[in-house]
């Protein structure tokens, strides 16, 4: 087993004595030693080829009978995604883990690789490539199976970047924004300000703020690649969109938890006396509500502010968490070899 670094060498670990002893009970006639190896193969934008060459060296290199790769990286057939992709001549199968799609993803992988030894020991086709598990495909009759794979592939892709955590991995991002948030709990200007702005202009003051802070990030970080080749296109347009959904769920939950924080801060410091009297009104839930929803969105484009003490190489980390770029990935090699029996 080749295994990219990050979610795919996660869930494989875990599966890899299960898979051990798949491949024992379902080919009992053949002796089974398995090894499994943390390397990412290829640089992106990389097609099936390159990382079909890339498997069979590193398989000749090993002395191995077979390769299977689980890679981070979008496998295609034409313009359609595939999740898997065998070739007997080579003795080699590649298993793109976002292709799987977010959820159970260690049941669907220890699946496919059985399916995928099979296939390699002299079962089915030389050549075989599928799009989607049929199981899935039958939940969506009415989906075309295209448009389906390309959602999930998607979804997987996001889901291994882990966009939740984005912020949580940027210290001065974290700084900027409860420092902000802080600072709009005593202020009383604040106060006045947001009990002044009716539902919409708070809506769309949140709006501005989450845009502007995902512009940011990606436009100061330089996370928005160029496709060097015209046949490469595809692909850095895909990792293009995982990062924009990446990056716009690591903020919105950023701002999530900063108004969570910030209505707790004000609950817990501003009295309802305190308040009205700097309101020159009676006060309510509400007021806090809005007061939480302002100093969130200020917040947060503090945070923004914030990514400029983060270095480029920090905030892609966190960002490709699961997913490395393509950049990142030119200058990561081999990581860790591991064996099992």
């Amino acid at each position: 087993m080749l295994v990219a670094p990050g979610l795919p060498e996660e869930v494989s670990t875990r599966i890899a004595d299960d898979l051990a002893e798949d491949l024992r009970e379902a080919h009992d006639a053949l002796g089974w030693r398995t090894e499994f190896v943390v390397d990412r193969l290829a640089v992106p934008p990389a097609d099936t080829t390159q990382l079909v060459e890339a498997a069979r060296r590193a398989l000749l290199e090993r002395g191995w009978d077979f390769a299977v790769v689980v890679t981070d990286l979008p496998l295609r057939h034409g313009s359609r995604p595939v999740s898997r992709h065998v070739s007997r001549t080579h003795g080699v199968a590649l298993v793109s883990l976002p292709a799987l799609g977010p959820l159970h993803l260690k049941r669907r992988l220890r699946r496919v690789l059985r399916e995928l030894a099979g296939e390699l020991v002299g079962g089915g086709s030389s050549l075989r490539e599928i799009a989607a598990d049929a199981e899935d495909v039958s939940r969506f009759p009415y989906v075309p199976t295209v448009i389906f794979g390309h959602l999930r592939l998607l979804a997987g892709m996001v889901r291994a970047n882990r966009p939740w955590r984005l912020a949580a991995r940027l210290y001065g991002v974290l700084v900027a924004a409860f420092a902000a948030g802080a600072y709009g709990i005593v202020v009383s200007d604040m106060w006045r300000l947001s009990a002044a702005l009716s539902w919409w202009r708070l809506l769309a003051v949140c709006l501005a703020s989450l845009a502007v802070t995902i512009v940011a990030v990606i436009l100061a970080h330089e996370l928005w690649e160029r496709a060097p080749d015209p046949r490469a296109r595809a692909q850095v347009l895909l990792f293009n969109v995982t990062t924009v959904l990446t990056v716009t769920i690591g903020i919105a939950s950023l701002y999530a938890a900063l108004f969570v924080l910030i209505l707790a801060g004000a609950v817990l410091v501003i009295t309802a006396p305190v308040l009205a009297d700097a309101l020159g009104r009676d006060t309510s839930a509400r007021d806090y509500v809005t007061l939480a929803w302002f100093a969130a969105s200020f917040a947060t484009v503090a945070g923004a502010l914030g990514t400029v003490l983060e270095s480029d190489t920090a905030v892609r980390e966190a960002a490709y968490a699961g997913t490395a770029s393509p950049e990142d990935m030119e200058a990561e090699e081999f990581l860790t070899t591991s064996s099992k029996r």
